[in-house]
C-alpha cells in the first residue's frame, strides 16, 4: 500500500543528499534566505517591510509584526518518503525484505521581541508497514521536537531548551534529519560571535524518543558538552561524551571519552575541499581508548554547457579495535552523526572502516538534478567487525581476516517542482564482500526508496 501511495506521487532524489531548496526568488532586489533543517537558523527579518512581504505569498506567514520590535515566523515541512528494502543487512535482518511509509509533520513558530526568542516546532511522525516493528527513528507521534528561549546580547548568544544540532559537516553531532524521526538535545548552549569567527559552547542530553504521544525524554545515559569554533575556512572543537551504559565487542561499562578535531574546507576556482581529521581519547569499562578518523573530500565542477557536473571524491578511514583481548579499545564512536551517512543506503556506519566514493551530480534544468555514486567498504583492523551508523554491532568479526566488506552504487534524481515541493527517489544496490560472505547471510541488499517534502 505505502509504494502505490507514493509512486504515485513522486520521482526524483532525498533531500538529505543536497542543500535545503531556496525559498521563492523574484527578479526584484529582496530573495528569501535558504531554508535550512534546523529552521532557527533561517533570518527572516528583511520582511519587516511590508512592500518585500508581498513578493511571494509565503511572506506574511514568514514576518507578522506584533508591535514595537516583536514580530513572528512561521512555516512547516510535510514529508512523505516510502522505502523499498530486499535483503536489509545482507540477509540477515529480522525483516529483510521490508517496504514502508514515513510520515512527518515539523510546523514551527519562531517568537522575536527585542534580545528575546522563544521558538517552538512540535512533531508529527508516524509510520506504515515497518517490520518486525517501528523503532525510534521511525515514529514518535505527536511532540516537542524543538522548543528553546534565547537572549542575544550583543555578540553573546544564550539559549536553554530544546535544540536540534548541526556541528560541521555533521560527522559527530547531526540532526539525524534523513529517518523519520530527527535528533534533539536538551540543554543550554552560548554562542559568541566576532566578525566572521563563532564559538560555540553547549552542555546537552540527547532526546530518547517514545513511540507515543507526549512521551520523549531526555536520556538518563548518555551527555555531551564540548567548545565548537569556527573562522573561515576552519574548524575546530572540542567534544566531551559519557555513556553510562556503553557497549562495545561484547562488552558494557561506562564510556567516558574526549574528542577533539579539525576541519580545514573552501573553495577556489572550479575547485572545493572539506579534510577533517579527529582524535578520541579516555576510557571504557576501565579499558583506555584511543582511537581516530580522517576524511576527506575534494571536487570540482567542470563546465560543460548547460550540464556543468560536479565531480567529488571523499575517502575516509576510521579506526577499529585491533585487539578485543587487550586492555585497549580502539573502536572510533562518531557520537550522533548525521541519519544516512554515506547515502540513502547506508547499512554499515563510520566505525572500523575504510571507505571510498566518488560522485558525479549535475543541475539537469527546470528543476531537474541528478547524481551517481559508486561505493567501496574495507574493514580498517581485522580484529573488529562492522558497525551501523549508531554504533551497532551488526557484524561480529568471527575467524574471517577478509577486510573487504563489499561495494555499492546508487543513483539519484531530483525534481524541485515549485519553491515549496520537491519530488524525488533513488536506487541503491550493495553487493556484499568477501567478509560478509564468511561471517554470514550474503545476499546482494536493493533499496528503492520515493520521497515528496513540501516545506516553507
Amino acid at each position: 500500500m505505502a509504494r502505490r501511495v507514493l509512486l504515485a506521487l513522486l520521482l526524483a532524489v532525498p533531500s538529505s543528499l543536497r542543500p535545503a531548496p531556496a525559498a521563492a526568488q523574484t527578479a526584484e532586489a529582496w530573495q528569501a534566505p535558504t531554508l535550512s533543517i534546523t529552521r532557527y537558523d533561517e533570518d527572516w527579518s528583511d520582511l519587516a517591510d511590508a512592500a518585500k512581504r508581498a513578493h511571494h505569498w509565503t511572506g506574511p506567514f514568514k514576518y507578522m509584526p506584533l508591535g514595537d520590535d516583536a514580530w513572528l515566523s512561521t512555516g512547516i515541512e510535510v514529508r512523505l518518503r516510502n522505502e523499498n528494502n530486499r535483503n536489509a543487512l545482507w540477509g540477515g535482518a529480522q525483516a529483510p525484505d521490508d517496504s514502508f511509509l514515513w510520515v512527518r509533520a515539523l510546523p514551527y513558530a519562531d517568537l522575536h521581541a527585542g534580545p528575546v526568542r522563544l521558538f517552538a516546532q512540535p512533531i508529527v511522525a508516524y509510520a506504515a508497514g515497518v517490520a518486525p516493528a517501528p523503532g525510534p527513528v521511525d515514529r514518535t507521534g505527536i511532540d516537542l521536537l524543538q522548543g528553546f528561549a534565547e537572549v542575544g546580547t550583543g555578540p553573546v548568544t544564550l539559549r536553554a531548551g530544546r535544540q536540534m544540532l548541526s556541528l560541521g559537516t555533521e560527522r559527530l553531532v547531526g540532526t539525524r534529519y534523513g529517518p523519520n524521526v530527527p535528533l534533539a538535545f536538551d540543554g543550554v548552549r552560548a554562542i559568541v560571535t566576532h566578525g566572521p569567527a563563532q564559538l560555540s559552547l553547549l552542555a546537552v542530553k540527547p532526546v530518547v524518543s517514545g513511540p507515543g504521544n507526549f512521551d520523549d525524554r531526555t536520556s538518563p545515559t548518555k551527555a555531551l558538552w564540548g567548545a565548537y569554533a569556527t573562522v573561515p575556512g576552519l574548524d575546530l572543537y572540542y567534544l566531551g561524551y559519557r555513556n553510562r551504559d556503553a557497549r562495545f565487542g561484547g562488552a558494557s561499562g561506562q564510556e567516558r571519552r574526549h574528542t577533539i578535531g579539525a576541519r580545514l574546507h573552501g573553495a577556489r576556482a572550479d575547485w572545493h575541499w572539506n579534510v577533517e581529521g579527529v582524535y578520541q581519547f579516555g576510557n571504557f569499562a576501565g579499558r583506555p581508548i584511543a582511537a581516530w578518523t580522517l576524511g576527506s573530500e575534494v571536487g570540482r565542477a567542470v563546465p560543460l554547457g548547460h550540464l556543468s557536473p560536479d565531480v567529488t571524491v571523499r575517502f575516509n578511514v576510521v579506526s577499529g579495535d585491533r585487539n578485543p583481548r587487550d586492555n585497549h579499545l580502539g573502536t572510533f564512536n562518531a557520537l550522533f552523526p548525521k541519519g544516512k551517512y554515506f547515502g540513502e543506503l547506508s547499512p554499515v556506519g563510520p566505525t572500523n572502516i575504510v571507505s571510498l566514493n566518488p560522485r558525479i551530480s549535475a543541475p539537469l534544468g527546470q528543476g531537474w538534478s541528478a547524481s551517481i555514486a559508486a561505493m567501496a567498504y574495507w574493514r580498517y583492523t581485522a580484529g573488529d567487525g562492522v558497525y551501523d551508523i549508531p554504533g551497532n554491532l551488526i557484524r561480529a568479526p568471527g575467524t574471517s581476516r577478509a577486510r573487504f566488506i563489499g561495494k555499492e552504487a546508487e543513483a539519484t534524481l531530483a525534481w524541485q517542482t515549485t519553491a515549496e515541493l520537491e519530488l524525488s527517489g533513488s536506487l541503491s544496490v550493495f553487493t556484499p564482500g568477501t567478509f560478509i560472505r564468511e561471517t554470514g547471510p550474503a545476499h546482494t541488499i536493493t533499496m528503492i526508496g520515493f520521497e515528496s517534502n513540501f516545506r516553507f
